[in-house]
């Protein structure tokens, strides 16, 4: 049996005031530049009515997995709430940021378990067993390797760069290969509202809901498939 080692190149990024990375390639910055922390729990954890619905087991997909900084809010969120058991935490990433661009960005959050995942990064698909969470960070084009997950969410976090600057992770066909993966009353949250990633969502079967964004940006959109 032959093995193939894939190699992903590490993003070229400039850094926004020196903490807040930005990816070249798409000119999108990896969290919001005024609070990513509030950014995180805003978007993603209170439009998927999280912590209230955390259980045992509960699992997240994520599309985007950049810093780690949505997990590491997630995971601090779950141990917050006292909930019993193990968080599981999935995320799809092509273009895996260095241990060392992911220490720099992180390096504002210290009240977060950043070394738990610096201490396991690499920039191949890996797991994490650590304490009651569960991470798994599959990397490649998201468009391959979701349809190929056996996995169901409970919740998405759809974190890709914008949809006018990275349309691929916002296309239809892997969007419904995520509506598929998704649990009865499964959740989603994006900071997005573009009308067509709204629409792509209704078409595979979510209830679409268009809210308040966070900060700057006026709309945010959420569902629950239905």
């Amino acid at each position: 049996m032959r093995l193939i080692l894939v190699v992903y190149k590490t993003p070229d990024i400039d850094w926004i005031n020196n903490s807040v990375p930005l990816s070249r390639k798409f000119n999108d910055p990896y969290y919001s530049i005024d609070d990513g922390v509030a950014e995180a729990n805003y978007v993603f954890l209170q439009g998927n009515n999280l912590p209230r619905r955390f259980h045992n087991g509960f699992q997240i997909g994520e599309l985007g997995f950049g810093t780690g900084l949505n997990m590491l809010v997630s995971y601090h969120s779950f141990k917050k709430s006292g909930t019993r058991g193990r968080l599981r935490y999935t995320s799809f990433e092509k273009y895996p940021l260095s241990k060392d661009q992911i220490r720099k960005a992180l390096n504002n959050f210290s009240s977060l378990d950043t070394e738990m995942l610096l201490d396991h990064w690499n920039n191949e698909t890996f797991s994490i067993n650590y304490k009651n969470l569960f991470l798994t960070v599959i990397m490649g084009d998201a468009r391959d390797t979701v349809k190929n997950w056996t996995g169901k969410a409970d919740a998405w976090f759809l974190d890709g760069f914008s949809p006018s600057k990275n349309p691929q992770l916002w296309g239809r066909k892997l969007l419904k290969d995520l509506a598929q993966r998704t649990k009865i009353n499964g959740s989603f949250a994006t900071y997005s509202a573009a009308g067509h990633v709204r629409e792509n969502m209704a078409n595979v079967g979510f209830n679409v809901q268009k809210i308040k964004g966070y900060g700057r940006k006026r709309h945010m959109s959420k569902g629950t498939l239905s």
